[in-house]
């Protein structure tokens, strides 16, 4: 491979494990990744795999969720290269792009000519279209502009052994014999496929396209084929017009089963997509929408459509939206619903598999009833929602895929479904394709002939096997290669197993709502993605890739770049937490050897800091650790330490603040937080004015010292976490009250990392329930309490744990009380407390702070105030910025 190609090509540990799995339940392990740098180069790959007689396996975002983007030979990687827009056309509405193209960046290109690309999987934002061409993805717009088989002109296609194909309309371009093949079975083609509606995606289901009566369409028989065929190395396709001021419609119904039976009735007034969810599945948010017990979203493409469908619409109560802020707030509700899906109510995990079968619309009512009792005879749990307007139901279902007895429920219950969904002349696919979960099942829906006639046309462009073999053609069975049965029975596998694979860590979008995953979109590498390394963690636990365990340099190298932002936490729909993983695995990895300095050093800062104040030496430590770069830290960042406050902030409580007035509400604690203490003790008094203004009393701890263990917790010492933690709750004592803590990352740490530290310890569970931030303090115990008006634009930091774990409504709705206009920056500062003062990570720290706060501070008129809760955002901005930022509580306390 290496003498052939100019691409990357890894037949490493990590590069494997990292493809093991797609978003599906499979698991099965390549020999080596590829990633190709042009047609060329996957021409040389698929000849030296034919050569050798290694098969080969194309993979776009891996997505997938049937597990055709998993093979046991060569994965070729079409992401990191073949990833171009090459051009648009928009007079004729058509462009040219590259395999690995992710659809949002074609969307993108093409918003300002009034076009976009018409299937719209959920997965947009790192879905690539040689994917959604291999699946022949749809989404939900299918209803106005069908699916990419309807969208692509035009293939370029690599087969198997090097041989270039360009296909299109017409025989031209097709491999030797197919065109035979299809003159020989033109009775199967016209008599034996089942009757045709848009979802009937299953199988290399548009075959009969090749039909001469439809015009020998052999770029759209291609779509579909999963990578069984051939490798697609550039593709035209069409582009339609976008709706410019798009109305959305939304109708509540009685139950689930009238919904789904009213879709098919909304067709004829031409809606662009019909999208149907019941109760289960939005939970609270149902007060946000019309009354029923299920409700269908039609997007229409102005408002007279939209009115003329509400007219006819035989709905228990309906909802008419223009404002487009207002459809996106909606229109999330539809999106959250799918990220519920994937766990039940008690917290148990949903998984696909049978996520997306579709029958005809007309259908789709009797359809529901009988799968919900389907499930119910099988004691499986799932909530459907999805395409009401074609017939294409998603759901996830708590399959136990680990026992014997629950993996036979599983076959039994697929087996029964496949006969369901044909019975109501339904596909099994109506969106995914069908890959390793529904192949086996194929016969059931098309007959034994048919199935054969698929065999006959793979083998005419894949003679040798070589191409994705197991899927579509000659399938695995449905219940092999699952991907849980390598993993022991332990939590923390039980942990890493959540990830599904969606990859929506792999978002790169700047000034998105998604602060995860800062690393992977500064270095791209999917092994700095969290779906990467929660892939990694799950080979180490398997221990047939990555076989040295928890002493793994590949983990190691790939959690190295983890900022621990707990952005996951929050953002991944399935809630996988890289940093108490990471947390875990330090623990585990250095468990009886000598750590990195800056283990000690930063992950024992409170103990420094503390030892320092008692010899009162910070005017001293300040002085050296000007000159003298201090052991353990990046070379950057050795000079230009935070200078330690020359008073902790308990010492001036003691001496000036401790005989405050007493105030007229609530008594609160105020927490001395590290930072706080010993680094910032001006927002601690800025915050004891400021509550005291609001009529509080104001407290601190008085039985000593009281740490969160932060820092132990972020260098994986959860023994010394431990220690200090219970040392903490002694000092504490009884929670008198609401405890404010002004550190948002020391807020996080007590409310979500010290419960599962301290289990045991039931003082643990109460205070984390009694912590509160800053403004929940004022919003919850000081109501009435009427901000200074401080009338400025503001930019800066909304803290990682601040989006992940704490939420920052309440500090929204102070700033808009205080009269401070503006947003804060999404995303990472990139500091993060230790990560960006370790050596080696500088780069990737201010690579993180560009992506939008620094440019966010450049653009700010003069005047603007800079606010950042975090001492690490703080200090980044410092650094970087050039400028002083301030908690909120300053803010707040300078306008008094």
């Amino acid at each position: 491979m290496r003498e052939n190609l100019r691409g990357e090509v890894d037949f490493g540990a990590a590069a494997r494990a990292l493809t093991t799995m797609d978003a599906s339940n499979y698991r099965r392990v390549p020999v080596g990744v590829v990633a190709p740098r042009d047609a060329d180069d996957v021409a040389a790959a698929l000849a030296v795999c034919a050569a050798a007689g290694v098969p080969v396996v194309p993979r776009g975002g891996g997505t997938s969720i049937a597990g055709q983007a998993t093979g046991v030979g060569v994965v070729l990687d079409l992401t990191r290269h073949m990833n171009a827009l090459v051009s648009v056309d928009p007079e004729a509405r058509t462009a040219v792009v590259q395999p690995g193209l992710v659809l949002d960046r074609l969307r993108d290109a093409v918003r300002p000519h009034g076009l976009t690309f018409g299937p719209d999987p959920s997965t947009h934002s790192r879905c690539t279209l040689g994917g959604m061409i291999g699946n022949n993805a749809c989404g939900a717009h299918s209803v106005a502009w069908g699916t990419t088989a309807d969208n692509v002109t035009e293939l370029a296609v690599t087969a198997y052994g090097g041989t270039p194909h360009r296909i299109g309309t017409g025989w031209s371009g097709a491999p030797a014999g197919l065109r035979d093949l299809v003159t020989a079975h033109l009775g199967p083609l016209r008599t034996g496929m089942p009757p045709g509606f848009s979802r009937r995606i299953s199988g290399y289901g548009g075959l009969d396209a090749l039909l001469p009566e439809r015009g020998v369409q052999l770029a759209r028989a291609f779509c579909g084929s999963e990578g069984t065929l051939g490798v697609v190395t550039e593709a035209v396709v069409r582009l339609v017009e976008a709706p410019r001021a798009p109305v959305l419609a939304v109708l509540g119904y009685a139950d689930e089963s009238a919904a789904a039976e009213a879709a098919a009735g909304l067709l004829p007034y031409g809606p662009l997509t019909v999208e149907g969810m019941a109760e289960d599945l939005v939970g609270g948010a149902a007060s946000q929408l019309p009354r029923g017990g299920a409700w269908l979203f039609a997007e229409m493409p102005d408002e007279g459509a939209a009115r003329a469908l509400l007219r006819a619409a035989d709905a228990v109560d309906r909802l008419l939206v223009t404002d487009p802020a207002a459809q996106r707030a909606l229109w999330r509700i539809r999106e959250d619903a799918a990220g519920t899906a994937t766990r039940m109510p008690d917290g148990t995990m949903a998984w696909p598999g049978w996520e997306d079968c579709a029958v005809p619309p007309a259908r789709l009512g009797a359809y529901l009833r009988e799968f919900r009792a389907l499930l119910a005879s099988h004691g499986l749990r799932g909530s459907p929602y999805g395409h009401f307007g074609e017939g294409c139901v998603h759901v996830r279902i708590d399959f136990d895929l680990v026992s014997a007895a629950g993996i036979a429920r599983f076959r039994d219950f697929s087996e029964e479904l496949a006969d369901l969904v044909v019975a109501h002349g339904g596909s099994l696919s109506g969106e995914h394709g069908d890959g390793q979960a529904r192949a086996e099942l194929l016969p059931r829906m098309y007959g034994a002939d048919v199935v054969r006639l698929f065999g006959a046309y793979k083998d005419v462009w894949d003679p040798a096997g070589g191409m994705n073999p197991g899927m579509l053609v000659r399938p695995a069975r449905l219940d092999e290669n699952l991907r849980f049965a390598v993993l022991p029975a332990t939590s923390f596998a039980g942990e890493v197993a959540r990830c599904v694979g969606v990859a929506k860590c792999r978002t790169t979008d700047p000034g998105g709502a998604s602060v995860m995953c800062p690393s992977y979109r500064v270095t791209g590498e999917e092994r700095h993605s969290t779906r990467g390394r929660a892939r990694l963690l799950h080979e180490m636990l398997a221990g047939e890739i990555v076989t040295d365990g928890w002493r793994s340099a590949e983990v190691a190298e790939a959690l190295d770049l983890c900022l621990g932002c707990k952005g996951c936490r929050s953002d991944c729909p399935v809630g996988v937490d890289m940093a108490a993983y990471k947390a875990e695995f330090l623990h585990r990895h250095w468990s009886g050897r000598i750590r990195p300095l800056s283990h000690y050093t930063l992950g024992g800062l409170p103990g420094w800091l503390r030892l320092i104040a008692r010899l009162r030496a910070a005017g001293t430590v300040n002085a050296v650790a000007r000159r003298v770069p201090v052991p353990g830290l990046d070379r950057e960042r050795g000079g230009r330490l935070p200078e330690l406050a020359r008073e902790p902030f308990t010492r001036w409580w003691r001496r000036s603040a401790k005989s405050g007035p007493p105030g007229q509400g609530r008594s609160v604690t105020l927490w001395p937080d590290t930072f706080t203490e010993y680094l910032a003790p001006e927002t601690g008094r800025a915050a004891v004015r400021v509550l005291r203004a609001a009529g509080l009393d104001v407290d601190v701890p008085r039985g000593g010292t009281v740490c969160c263990g932060l820092t132990y917790v972020s260098t994986g010492r959860l023994d010394r976490a431990r220690t200090v933690l219970r040392r903490t709750l002694d000092a504490l004592g009884e929670v008198p009250g609401p405890v404010v803590v002004l550190e948002p990352s020391c807020a996080a740490a007590l409310r979500a990392d010290l419960p599962p530290l301290l289990p045991d310890d039931p003082r643990a569970a109460r205070l984390a329930a009694a912590v509160r931030t800053f403004a929940e303090t004022l919003e919850e115990y000081a109501p009435h309490w009427r901000p200074p008006r401080l009338d400025r634009e503001v930019v800066g930091q909304t803290h990682c744990h601040q989006h992940a774990v704490l939420g920052d409504g309440p500090d929204r709705r102070l700033r808009e009380r205080a009269g401070l206009v503006g947003e804060l920056s999404g995303g990472c500062c990139g500091l993060a407390g230790n990560f960006g003062f370790e050596p080696g990570h500088h780069e990737v720290s201010v690579a993180c702070a560009e992506e939008q706060l620094l440019p966010s501070l450049r653009t700010a008129p003069p005047g603007t105030a800079i606010q950042a809760d975090g001492f690490s955002c703080r200090t980044q901005i410092a650094q970087l910025g050039g400028a002083r930022a301030r908690h909120l509580a300053e803010l707040l306390a300078e306008g008094l």
